[in-house]
Formats: structure tokens, C-alpha cells, sequence
């Protein structure tokens, strides 16, 4: 028997926080004015697809487990996000800013599907057949085996599923996807948390994996209720900048897999295509680098990359010195600098500092410190690092230089790109590598920047030179 229930509540915007009553701020996330009145219409009916069999309770050593087969995507950097494939039931969604490659993404994995035998059904809510025709086209995609469906209404779009019976789904996007038995306007909190439980529902009663694409608010945090994140099994971030041609995938939560993985890609008229050396592609052609720009070597997962850091420093003509970071935690910018000032007697509080690390990889690892201190003070003394040299290490609050994991990986990928020379803490300095770079093991930040940097006489010429510390103090040698 149908049975209806009728619910009138309020809804946060922003949070997808339910209150019983209008507030002017949002009790969970504090934000005024987002509460909204909603009505709650659901008809409760009986899904056929879904299970009638009710659960029993099983004891753990009893369970049965089987070895889930994952399937692939036809890109190498995505399975590495993924953990390996796609796991057949699995809820992925996917989300990234207007304009960065969702869509196109979603499309090849359609199409290398559907050239492997499987039936692959398209949904768009947000483009007719036609659109999703043309982008085809630019993607050389012929499109056998491959269905496409313009549908919002959820109860249609089940019925479709029915018929076709696919072996994987996509949806573009979630928020435009709305039921009727919901007295929501389509995108709104009841709606998205609504269309996202059923096909979640239908996934795992089928067994078969759905790509949802999620769109994203101004502040890059994806659009609806938090609740969202927590019913799919696997959220996907595509970052990147429109006028650049590298996207980075990374996973904000993965159930069968892990959330440390980077997948680097790059988007051309081909698509949406896997870089092949990542290391490359965020390093200068010319590793001669410039006064104020190292190289360092940070690790993303479990794959070693190196990037190269540029630092400016300049006399500040305001009251309080700027401190601005791209690609870096602001804080690590703050401490490092503080333990320059601190434990080498550098004025570096009456100086402006802007860091950057090229290609727009962000390294939030503690590992880029000591080539983070070593560009600043490059770009203080004017004195390019020497050619050819990594700098690895964390730095302490006193100065001294402390030891990062996988430092053996980090340095026999420097090697596999040429590089000759590795600044590394002295503690890992007795540990042997096989490599052919010379590795250089410094105990403070004193010791890495005198063996760091080229022209051992250019901050003389500054007029700059730190307060009562000689050259022989602080490069060690006469």
C-alpha cells in the first residue's frame, strides 16, 4: 500500500543543517540567512529492483569475502586515484570548477567502456544529444555500445535504467536531477540528498557503478549538503586553472582506496590525456635556475615529484611586511621564515616574501622547508642555488634540519632526471642510495645554505648582509 507523509521543515543552503523552525543564522555552520522553508512529500513505495530479503546477523569470522575484480578506465592516472579501477556498485563523484574537463572526462571513460563490450548509459541533465554529439566529435569518439539520455525526472530516468540494463552509468550532473514526490525546486538541499540516496540504492542493488558530476560553489567546495560526500563512496576533485593546460586529480575521500594519490593530467583537443613524467612537466627546461629558485623534491602519495619553488623577497614599503604563498601552506611560509630570523640573525621582517612553486602543483608536505629557506635566502643574497641540485628536508624550530620518509625514492627520481647533486638531513646521510648524484647531508639551515648556494661573495653587494655574521660564520669557509 502507498502511503504518504508530509513533512514542512527548514533547510541551510550552505550545510544542509534541518531546523524545525525559521532562524536568522544557521546553527551549524553559522551563516545568516540560508535557512529556507522546504516541504517533504515522499510517496513510500516498493522499489522492484531493490531487495525483499530481509538482513541476518552474521558473526564476523563467518562473513564471506570475495576479491572485488576493478574495473579500468582507460587511464592510468585515474586508476591510481581510484585505487586501481572502478569497483562494480560504487557511487564516484566527481567534482571540479565550470569549464575544467568534468565532462569530457566523464565521456572517455563512457567511451573506453563501451570499445571493452560494456553497455554505457550517458545522462545529461544538463546538455541535449545533440551538445553531447559535438563533443564527440572534437573527441574522435564513434560512440557504439554507448547511450545517451537528456532526462531530469528521476522516476524516468529509473525506468530507463530498467530497460537498458547498462553496465555502468553517468550523470551529469546531480543537480539537476529532481522526483516529483519531492516539493523541492531542482539543486535545492531535499532534492540532491533525495536523487542521490535512490541512485545509490539502485547502484548497489545492481551491483553496477554510477559517475556522478557534481557542480561546486565559489569557494571550490562542492555545491549541496555535506551529506552529499558521505552517501557516495568515492569524491573526486579536478583542479586546475583554464589557462593552463594541466588538470590534478585528487580524491577527498576513497572507501577502497587511498586519499593520498595524485593523478596528473593534461587537456588538449585529444581531451583529457595521462602525463607520462609528471616531474617534467612542473620543472624549468633550464635547471640553471635564477637567484631566489630551488628544486625540490616532494612526494604525492606514493609517487615521488619534483617541482621547482621560487621565492622573491623585497624591502617592504609598508608598515607590517606581505607574506604570500601560491602552492604552499601559508603557515610553513610563517615558521620557516621566523626560524631564519631567529636562528641566522636575517632581517627577513622588514622584507616582503612571495612563494611560488611553478606549474601550480600545490606541496603541503614538510619536506619542501629546507628549499623553501634556501630560495628565500637565494633571493635575499641575489646568489643562485648551484646547477644541477635537489634540496630535501624539513626544517625544526631550532634551526636544525630533520629527516623525511621515502627519502630513497625522492632521490632516485632526481636521478632518473639527471640531476647531480641532493642536499638531504645528515641523519639519512649514512643510509646507501643507488644512485649517481652526489648527496650532501647538512645539519642546520646554516650548513645547507652555504653548500646551497653559487656566489659565495653576491650578498655583499646587497648591502644586506645579516648583522654581525662574518662570511667564514656563515658559509664556512674563508
Amino acid at each position: 500500500m502507498n502511503r504518504e507523509r508530509l513533512r514542512t521543515f527548514y533547510v541551510c543552503q550552505e550545510c544542509g543543517a534541518q531546523a524545525q523552525k525559521w532562524e536568522g543564522r544557521c546553527p551549524q555552520c553559522d551563516q545568516w540567512n540560508t535557512l529556507i522553508n522546504s516541504y517533504e512529500s515522499v510517496l513510500s513505495v516498493h522499489n522492484p529492483w531493490l531487495s525483499t530479503q530481509a538482513s541476518q546477523t552474521q558473526e564476523l569470522t563467518k562473513v564471506v569475502t570475495n576479491e572485488t575484480t576493478r574495473t579500468s578506465t582507460g587511464s592510468d592516472e585515474l586508476n591510481r586515484v581510484l585505487g586501481g579501477g572502478i569497483v562494480p556498485g560504487s557511487l564516484v563523484l566527481l567534482s571540479g570548477d565550470p569549464g575544467i574537463g568534468k565532462s569530457t572526462m566523464l565521456l572517455q571513460i563512457c567511451s573506453y567502456l563501451a570499445t571493452q563490450g560494456k553497455r554505457v548509459l550517458y545522462i545529461s541533465g544538463e546538455e541535449s544529444p545533440q551538445q553531447v554529439k559535438l563533443r564527440a566529435e572534437r573527441l574522435s569518439i564513434t560512440g557504439e555500445n554507448l547511450f545517451l539520455l537528456a532526462e531530469t525526472n528521476i522516476d524516468n530516468i529509473l525506468a530507463q535504467l530498467e530497460k537498458i540494463c547498462p553496465s555502468f552509468v553517468v550523470v551529469d550532473s546531480v543537480q539537476t536531477i529532481s522526483s516529483l514526490t519531492t516539493e523541492s525546486a531542482p539543486g535545492t538541499v531535499v532534492q540532491v540528498r533525495e536523487c542521490t540516496r535512490v541512485f545509490t540504492q539502485w547502484a548497489k542493488a545492481r551491483n553496477i557503478p554510477i559517475f556522478l558530476s557534481g557542480h561546486v560553489t565559489k569557494d571550490g567546495s562542492i555545491a549541496g549538503p555535506r551529506i552529499l560526500e558521505h552517501m557516495v563512496d568515492v569524491v573526486l576533485h579536478i583542479e586546475g586553472s583554464t589557462l593552463n593546460s594541466h588538470r590534478i586529480l585528487r580524491a577527498a575521500k576513497n572507501r577502497f582506496g587511498s586519499t593520498d594519490e595524485v593523478g596528473i593530467l593534461t587537456m588538449n583537443t585529444q581531451g583529457i590525456q595521462d602525463v607520462q613524467d609528471p616531474s617534467r612537466l612542473f620543472l624549468s627546461h633550464n635547471l640553471k635556475l635564477s637567484p631566489g629558485s630551488v628544486v625540490v623534491a616532494t612526494q604525492e602519495g606514493s609517487r615521488p615529484l619534483l617541482a621547482e619553488l621560487q621565492a622573491l623577497t623585497t624591502r617592504t614599503v609598508f608598515a607590517q611586511p606581505r607574506r604570500t604563498t601560491t602552492g604552499v601552506d601559508f603557515q610553513r611560509l610563517v615558521l620557516v621564515a621566523a626560524v631564519i630570523s631567529k636562528r641566522l640573525g636575517i632581517p627577513l621582517t622588514s622584507q616582503d616574501i612571495l612563494i611560488n612553486v611553478a606549474g601550480g602543483l600545490h606541496v603541503s608536505e614538510p619536506a619542501a622547508d629546507l628549499g623553501m629557506a634556501v630560495a628565500m635566502l637565494s633571493s635575499f643574497y641575489n646568489s643562485p642555488c648551484e646547477p644541477f641540485s635537489v634540496i630535501i628536508g624539513e626544517i625544526g624550530l631550532g634551526g636544525e634540519v630533520r629527516p623525511v620518509p621515502n627519502l630513497e625514492r625522492r632521490i632516485n627520481e632526481a636521478n632518473r632526471l639527471g640531476f647531480k647533486r641532493a642536499i638531504i638531513p645528515a641523519t639519512q646521510g649514512s643510509i646507501k642510495y643507488k644512485r649517481q648524484l652526489e648527496t650532501i647531508p647538512v645539519n642546520t639551515i646554516k650548513e645547507a645554505v652555504g653548500k646551497a648556494l653559487l656566489e659565495r661573495q653576491s650578498y655583499k653587494v646587497t648591502g644586506l648582509s645579516p648583522k654581525g655574521t662574518s662570511e667564514q660564520d656563515f658559509f664556512g669557509e674563508s
